[in-house]
């Protein structure tokens, strides 16, 4: 049985430095054809855990989709970080991991991660420095991610990769502090199983969200009549008005609606080729059947 949401909310995430954060952006949907809104900025990574935590603490029953990869790629190496003896088992160990070698940077900061020099040999890295165990070209994938891509979902790309505005490294690593600091407070679909009440978190990606509304020429929305064409797709006649429309605010909100949608089809809730191995491991983009 599917569990019934009654609100959707999506966090395009951040791995930027500093305190406060132009890339974080939250916007919240009540159900289908309901304009999300977007909440006020700008945020902080310790304010989103801030905000996840107060919906826990009161069991709200929502669907929550954010914009990073939770966990490495393991299955085609069968580690995350080959050779290596603290290469963690599972993905709630690799969390703990990140988050113990990045404990001194503020802001859920994970630079001290990327350059410990038993793990920066994985990750390709601004001025030209790509690890010698970073692979071919785009770099490992998980399962999940060589489906999205061979599948056409989304062009997926590699958490190892720093580089380049397609990158999602930065922004997984620092989600992955924020996931251990949560500390099972809420639940994780696939690492968890999804509670009859309170909040569930899943792994997104916007350009899904996007593709399935049917844009044209990109996932990017940098205008209100851009907006108005995706949430269209969704049933949504009527885009919320922004102050400043960037990728971010407009990726949160399509998405919200997306999820609003998504979330009662079964498929997407039981992906073929994830087994219960691959969940605790790799973790699984929500909206990949």
């Amino acid at each position: 049985m599917i569990r019934r949401f009654e609100r959707f909310a999506c966090i395009d995430w951040s791995g930027a430095k500093g305190e406060r954060q132009k890339g974080i952006a939250i916007a919240v949907s009540d159900g289908i054809g309901r304009t999300p809104q977007l909440i006020d900025g700008p945020w902080s990574r310790e304010a989103v855990l801030d905000w996840v935590l107060d919906h826990a603490a009161c069991r709200s029953n929502m669907l929550i989709g954010i914009d990073f990869s939770a966990a490495l790629p393991f299955l085609d190496a069968n580690a995350y970080f080959p050779g290596w003896d603290l290469s963690p088992a599972d993905a709630r160990e690799l969390w703990r991991l990140v988050d113990e070698i990045c404990a001194n940077e503020p802001h859920l900061g994970a630079a001290s991660l990327v350059d410990h020099p038993d793990a920066s040999r994985h990750f390709r890295r601004h001025g030209a420095r790509q690890g010698d165990l970073f692979g071919a070209s785009n770099g490992r994938h998980r399962l999940v991610e060589t489906i999205c891509r061979e599948s056409r979902h989304a062009p997926a790309t590699s958490s190892f990769n720093l580089v380049g505005a397609a990158q999602v490294g930065k922004s997984s690593l620092t989600g992955m502090r924020l996931l251990n600091r949560l500390n099972r407070r809420v639940a994780l679909w696939p690492f968890d199983p999804v509670p009859a009440h309170g909040p569930v978190i899943v792994e997104v990606y916007t350009t899904i969200a996007a593709r399935q509304a049917g844009l044209k020429g990109g996932s990017k929305m940098r205008d209100a009549a851009r907006l108005r064409v995706g949430l269209a797709g969704y049933g949504i006649a009527e885009p919320p008005v922004l102050a400043r429309y960037d990728d971010h605010s407009t990726d949160a909100i399509l998405t919200a609606a997306w999820l609003a949608q998504a979330a009662s089809d079964a498929r997407l809730w039981r992906p073929p080729l994830m087994t219960g191995e691959i969940a605790a491991v790799e973790g699984w983009t929500f909206g990949v059947p």
